[in-house]
């Protein structure tokens, strides 16, 4: 019955993407789940055919479906395993281009050095983030080339990085410029393969297959850390931050939860 009242309570169009209202999707997704999950228990009724219907949400909405996706493995795979942290403050399909960017960097390839910028990807990274020119910060999360520029220029890409006025900042707006992106659905959409080509005419090639932050390639406790107080500190301090996370690492052996949730108030 819940699924079947979550059938009409759809939300999420790409052409949000760029917008305060693209990460407003998952959290009305998440409400409308709450919200039908709690009618369903005090008896709120729903049509029990709302999915498959003909005219049903599945069908209604796209003509490809696949009905074993909503049974196979029930009870038995549970969606969260496949959940990872995200090293970069943007959409997942970027991460590969920026982990290249950041290996070229640490490689000693200088920003200022750079003449071109190749990147080969899948179709569905430029389909969803291929915004050359990023006005702001929100759209700046949804641009590859922009991914690459701060990747090269600062050797990561959390939310300083998508700051507005950095996005329109000259020296980031230049490198930009400076991405030539192909696509080449050979390569997976996970994947990303970058040639940097020097002013002096040298060529450094890194082809990332697995993006830090994948299952393949998990953030290690420290690189969670790390992303952990530049997240928290500004907000709590950097000492509450050390202190929340220690409580978080020893969670299992605490009482209750109430110290944790104590020092994560301003």
């Amino acid at each position: 019955m819940a699924l079947g009242i979550a059938a009409s309570q759809p939300v999420g169009v790409r052409e949000q993407f760029g917008t305060m209202t693209k990460p407003f999707h998952p959290g009305a997704a998440a409400r409308a789940g709450l919200l039908s999950a709690l009618l369903a228990k005090h008896g709120f009724t729903a049509s029990p055919r709302a999915i498959e219907a003909p005219r049903g949400f599945v069908q209604v909405v796209s003509t490809k479906h696949d009905w074993l996706e909503a049974t196979q493995g029930l009870g038995e795979r549970f969606e969260i395993a496949f959940n990872t942290y995200k090293p970069f403050a943007c959409g997942i399909v970027i991460h590969p281009s920026i982990d290249a960017c950041t290996r070229l960097r640490a490689r000693g390839v200088k920003a200022q050095d750079v003449e071109r910028i190749e990147l080969r990807v899948h179709s569905l990274v430029l389909e969803l983030t291929g915004k050359k020119e990023p006005q702001d910060g929100l759209q700046g999360k949804f641009s590859v080339y922009h991914g690459c520029a701060v990747g090269l220029l600062f050797g990561r890409a959390g939310e300083a990085e998508y700051d507005d006025a950095l996005v329109r900042r000259d020296d980031v707006t230049a490198l930009r410029r400076k991405v030539v992106a192909t696509v080449d659905d050979s390569i997976d959409e996970a994947a990303a393969d970058v040639t940097v080509i020097l002013k002096d005419g040298r060529r450094e090639h890194v082809f990332v297959e697995h993006a830090i932050g994948s299952l393949e390639q998990p953030m290690t406790d420290a690189d969670l850390e790390g992303k952990f107080r530049i997240l928290a500190g500004p907000v709590i301090g950097a000492d509450r931050a050390a202190k929340l996370i220690a409580a978080c690492w020893n969670l299992g052996a605490a009482a209750d939860v109430s110290a944790l949730a104590a020092l994560g108030r301003p």
